[in-house]
């Protein structure tokens, strides 16, 4: 009996040594891998332009932050420059807010019109463009931040000329185009082949396109049409959203020479660390909204000391509905500091008849 109970233990040590060299090799092989992972990551994201721009630095409100704690908010810029400079004096020609809900991971996206009539610090009332060109990402996100009570602290900069760039990663993108938009289209593809030395087709009729780099950034550049700029900003949507789609369903290979390509082209405030947290969670983003703000019917485009502004009917009322549109707050009552905003530009408009 001792005889079989010891080839038993013996017999069954050798299973249990034979498991746990199984585990610890699997261990070992899981360990390696996260571990070139994220050695991986950490290399392509050090391409990326960084800022040292804080949360401290940035005029946000203690009791909005706290009221919008459930929503991750951040200020897309497109910068007008022709090179990856994203310095003060650059325009900010494309504004979004990209506004993530913490517990659905639901996005929405508002596109603020850069001809906006709002407050900068230290200017008074000006187009919201400016903001970024007399200093740089801080006053952006200070100026909305003030004009439209949120709770701005991070911010993702690029040429919007790179658009181009990422149209190209991604083998273009599906867009629909209507006679008015044919009519002025080639008139921006002309220019843009011409800046970038390239030889994208011109466009005939009215349809459904595949367009390239070129293509769609003349595309989301058109303004001319019933709308304007209004239009314009609900073009560049469709061409970014088209874009993040198709990335986000690349295979391993594509996604990583979307990085390589397009990752120099970007500066950002939202650490290595931070875009490694969220980029297991991309794939769970669903964009449930994107709309232009404020309405087009709650503008006033007009001329104030021979200057064409976009200015607010009442700005009270337009950051109200943005808060229901963005956060489905229902009678959002705005702040003190926004309407007395408001007020100041009624004043300015009044004076300026």
């Amino acid at each position: 009996m001792e005889n079989i109970n010891d080839d038993k233990k013996k017999k069954t040590n050798k299973v249990l040594k034979v498991f746990l060299i199984i585990l610890i090799s699997f261990l070992i092989v899981i360990i390696s891998t996260i571990t070139t992972i994220f050695f991986y990551l950490n290399h392509k994201l050090d391409k990326i332009k960084y800022s040292d721009l804080t949360k401290g630095d940035l005029d946000i409100d203690s009791a909005i932050d706290s009221q919008l704690s459930n929503y991750r908010n951040i200020a897309i810029l497109g910068i007008d420059a022709r090179a990856d400079t994203f310095s003060p004096g650059n325009r900010s020609d494309c504004i979004m807010i990209l506004s993530i809900n913490k517990t659905t991971h639901d996005v929405k996206i508002a596109s603020v019109y850069r001809d906006m009539y709002l407050d900068i610090d230290n200017r008074g009332l000006d187009k919201v463009t400016h903001a970024y060109s007399f200093g740089g990402p801080q006053l952006a996100l200070n100026t909305l931040n003030k004009n439209l009570d949120l709770n701005i602290s991070e911010f993702i900069a690029i040429n919007f000329d790179s658009v181009r760039t990422a149209v190209d990663c991604v083998e273009g993108v599906t867009i629909t185009l209507d006679s008015d938009e044919v009519k002025y289209i080639n008139g921006y593809i002309d220019a843009l082949n011409s800046q970038f030395q390239s030889s994208s087709a011109n466009i005939t009729t009215a349809g459904t396109y595949t367009l390239d780099g070129v293509q769609a950034l003349a595309y989301g550049r058109i303004r001319y049409t019933s709308g304007g700029d209004y239009k314009r900003t609900e073009r560049m949507r469709n061409v970014l959203l088209a874009v993040f789609d198709k990335a986000k369903n690349e295979d391993f290979s594509d996604l990583n020479k979307f990085l390589d390509i397009m990752l120099p082209h970007v500066y950002t405030n939202i650490s290595k660390n931070k875009i490694m947290e969220e980029i297991p969670q991309i794939k769970s983003y669903s964009v449930k909204n994107n709309f232009g703000w404020p309405d087009v019917s709650m503008v006033d485009g007009r001329l104030i000391n021979k200057i064409w502004y976009g200015v607010p009917v009442d700005l009270e009322q337009s950051v109200s509905k943005l808060h229901k549109d963005l956060f489905d707050e229902q009678n959002y009552n705005p702040s003190d500091r926004v309407k007395n905003i408001s007020n100041s530009i009624k004043e300015k408009v009044k004076n300026s008849n």
